[in-house]
């Protein structure tokens, strides 16, 4: 195992055998998201996406808290629309970076997410909760409507636990966020670092080229029409076809034996 940092004093990076952790490493702030903080996790998923030995990504914090979502300090010394404007648009693109890069990310969660923590959590395509997980999105509470994680927590879960979420503020336990969806795995705290490191193992195993057509035809499809959505399926069904990996894969199960990827 190698260790590399970006922006050290807020997210560092550990290299595994087809996977990385990105770790926010701010917890005396609650890792909240800060403008520094996002520029440093976009320009760590930006380089990640160029890397085609990385086949999937855990996003993790460090402290008790998993992330806070945005710095309110920051936010209330700004006072100008437009910087208030560029502030959200950063973190709307951090959110649309996860959602487009080629590999997979898995959240890692300790502790509360909330707000911008929250959507982070929903940006991510599978997210692991320790039971000490909390989730919440309460900005209401201090006259600022979570207009922003809204979108990520709409796409995700159903519409009246969104609003209840939204409206009232109040925290969800891991095991109600499971069951609304917000997450994909409910573990022991003390088993939540092997289980994320397994799920982000198995996925890297897969063909690489399988996974990133996947993730991406996921994505858009969700936003077509019924019969667009199949057409489009198809197309690419196709065009994965043609592929090293899709051949030797059915063959490998032909023959009873382990496939052999290229990840291309």
């Amino acid at each position: 195992m190698t260790v590399s940092t970006t922006e050290p004093e807020l997210v560092t990076r550990t290299d595994n055998d087809g996977f990385v952790t990105l770790t926010m490493n701010n917890p005396k702030r609650r890792n909240a998201l800060s403008g520094a903080m996002m520029t440093a996790l976009k320009d760590a998923f930006d380089k990640i996406a160029k890397e085609t030995t990385v086949r999937c990504v855990i996003l993790a914090a460090e402290g008790p808290v998993f992330c806070a979502g945005h710095d309110l300090k920051e936010m209330n010394g700004i006072t100008e629309c437009d910087q208030h404007a560029s502030l959200f648009t950063q973190c709307s693109d951090l959110m649309m970076t996860i959602v487009s890069l080629p590999q997979p990310v898995i959240a890692r969660v300790r502790g509360m997410a909330t707000a911008a923590g929250c959507q982070l959590v929903a940006s991510c395509d599978l997210s692991v909760a320790a039971n000490s997980a909390k989730f919440a999105t309460p900005g209401v509470n201090i006259g600022l409507f979570c207009s922003t994680p809204m979108v990520a927590l709409s796409r995700n879960i159903a519409r009246k636990h969104a609003m209840r979420m939204l409206l009232t503020g109040d925290p969800i336990n891991a095991e109600t966020a499971f069951s609304m969806g917000l997450v994909s795995d409910v573990v022991g705290d003390e088993e939540l670092e092997e289980h994320t490191n397994a799920l982000a193992a198995g996925i890297a195993a897969r063909s690489g080229m399988t996974v990133r057509l996947g993730k991406q035809a996921f994505y858009k499809q969700l936003e077509m029409p019924l019969s667009q959505a199949y057409s489009y399926a198809s197309d690419v069904m196709t065009a994965n076809m043609q592929k090293h990996d899709a051949r030797e894969g059915i063959g490998a199960f032909i023959e009873k034996r382990h496939p052999s990827w290229r990840h291309e």
